[in-house]
């Protein structure tokens, strides 16, 4: 092969490599965030917009029950896939949550959907 032609291979995996990681970077990837078990919450492709209607507080914990959004809507990066919406239905212990530093709510998944990080805003708030 010729010198060209490995060098614009090379360009294109790193030109991809490099979209992907940051098409994950959104403020909870960015934040190193974890939950109580110690797990990384993850970013743009695993973590979703919680519309405030789904979302009660009540006696011991939050309970989800409605939309979150995830995918190019909450990040404006069309690299994080399509916009995917799934209706939650759920408790959330308040000892699992963490506090929200932009005021939203936001839910971290696991490859099997179950949640693996909460954001809600501060009480209060």
């Amino acid at each position: 092969m010729s010198r060209n032609l490995v060098r614009s291979l090379l360009v294109l995996v790193l030109s991809l490599f490099i979209s992907t990681a940051l098409a994950h970077d959104v403020w909870i990837s960015r934040g190193a965030y974890k939950n109580p078990a110690g797990e990384w919450c993850c970013g743009a492709e695993d973590c979703g917009v919680v519309s405030p209607s789904a979302v009660k507080a009540g006696i011991g914990g939050y309970s989800l029950r409605g939309p979150v959004t995830y995918g190019e809507a909450v990040t404006g990066n069309a690299a994080d896939g399509p916009t995917r919406t799934e209706n939650l239905n759920e408790a959330i212990p308040y000892s699992q949550a963490l506090p929200s530093p932009d005021g939203g709510y936001w839910r971290c998944k696991r490859p099997d959907g179950s949640a693996r990080c909460f954001f809600a805003p501060p009480p209060g708030s």
